[in-house]
């Protein structure tokens, strides 16, 4: 029999990502729908996007699930530390326009990755120049009232807990915060670690799974192939550090997708979870 989950929820509300979804055949209503009697309570989409945004807004005012964030759609190519001006700039743009979207749609954060550490950008430079980029955007998040959150990833950049805070607290702004991506983290890692040192600094977090016994026999990035609760992860020390730092927020789902089915057991195995 599940136990009863501790109050609060580490996790209080379930999105995942449009790009999650594989169902050609539904419009946006129609998706929303599907969306909302398989139980999310949210879907975070790319931008800047195509996608017809007064449709979207009425689709989720009628199914009832809400757009809680937007994914900044340009920051790997057209990254904040790359030694190219332009690039940067055109990186700074397309982050505003996610930021526009977010304040359209009534999202209340966008994912950013701040930089990249490459052979041809250093740590130092990939962090001046991201602050930099930074600072551009922080004006922009406050007339739109969207909060940045900047996210842990495979980027060779922002590599431990503490220079997350680091960078978070250069600026010290309510509108900058971290969008704590559970699986990038178990590669190198602990996620408590991050929870434990970034606290309220903390605005979303992404669920994914690893495996790192199937990262030491078939690479890096086949550790991703594990399903959500068969991994490495320490699903109940997770809640608990969460737990620990008050955090029962959005968290926004991010394995491979499919159709009705697979987002049905994606959804039922966030359940399992959550209440560990």
């Amino acid at each position: 029999m599940t136990k009863p989950p501790t109050s609060p929820l580490p996790f209080a509300r379930i999105s995942l990502k449009w790009s999650m979804i594989e169902a050609p055949e539904l419009n946006i209503a129609e998706t929303l729908a599907m969306l909302a009697e398989l139980g999310y309570d949210g879907v975070e989409i790319d931008a800047p996007t195509d996608m017809p945004l007064d449709d979207l807004i009425a689709a989720s005012t009628a199914s009832g699930v809400a757009l809680p964030g937007v994914i900044n759609a340009r920051h790997w190519s057209h990254p904040l530390s790359s030694p190219d001006a332009e690039t940067r700039a055109a990186g700074v743009n397309g982050m505003v326009a996610a930021l526009e979207t977010a304040r359209t749609i009534g999202a209340e954060t966008v994912l950013l990755v701040p930089g990249v550490v490459s052979p041809e950008v250093s740590y130092a430079a990939a962090w001046d120049r991201a602050i930099a980029g930074v600072e551009q955007l922080l004006p922009h998040a406050e007339r739109t009232g969207v909060r940045i959150a900047i996210e842990n990833v495979w980027n060779n950049f922002l590599l431990s807990p503490l220079e997350a805070a680091a960078f978070l607290d250069h600026f010290d702004h309510p509108l900058l915060g971290w969008y704590l991506d559970i699986g990038n983290i178990l590669r190198n890692g602990y996620p408590t670690d991050w929870i434990e040192v970034l606290g309220e600094r903390i605005c979303r977090v992404d669920l994914k799974e690893y495996s790192r016994s199937k990262m030491d026999a078939e690479g890096p990035w086949k550790g991703f192939d594990i399903e959500l609760g068969e991994g490495d992860c320490d699903w109940p020390a997770v809640n608990a550090a969460l737990r620990g730092i008050g955090y029962s927020g959005w968290a926004s789902v991010e394995v491979p997708g499919g159709g009705r089915a697979r987002l049905a057991e994606i959804r039922a195995r966030v359940e399992a979870l959550r209440v560990l």
